[in-house]
């Protein structure tokens, strides 16, 4: 059984870890394409740990992990683990609204069967 707990932990784990990811991609929309050889790794990974977007999405990913694995401790893996799915619906809209990226009537299926899904393992037995 989840308690109102166990889900406030894991559904705020879940939109802060789609944050980070949010914020990661805001990154690469300023560096652009990351590519590393040897010559440019410590050039490229510097730029990127002083872009701001990448240094906010990896502490919020740090604070993501703490609170997910505080919720974790609270339910079963096979309760908790496709809770992260809803991860997808939020960065799908996230993205739309916030980088113009496209969400098809196929995309928007997929969300539907997602929110299906994770509603049938996550209601009580």
């Amino acid at each position: 059984m989840m308690t109102p707990a166990a889900f406030a932990f894991l559904i705020t784990g879940v939109l802060l870890n789609a944050a980070a990811q949010l914020l990661l991609k805001a990154g690469t929309n300023i560096v652009g394409v990351i590519t590393l050889t040897r010559d440019n790794w410590f050039a490229t990974l510097w730029r990127m740990a002083t872009t701001p977007p990448f240094v906010a999405g990896a502490g919020i990913y740090v604070v993501s992990l703490v609170i997910w694995i505080m919720g974790l401790s609270r339910v079963p893996v096979s309760m908790a683990y496709p809770l992260l799915s809803l991860g997808y619906v939020v960065n799908a809209i996230a993205a739309w609204y916030l980088f113009g990226e496209a969400v098809t009537a196929t995309r928007w299926l997929g969300i539907g069967f997602i929110i299906v899904g994770v509603w049938l393992i996550a209601r009580p037995a």
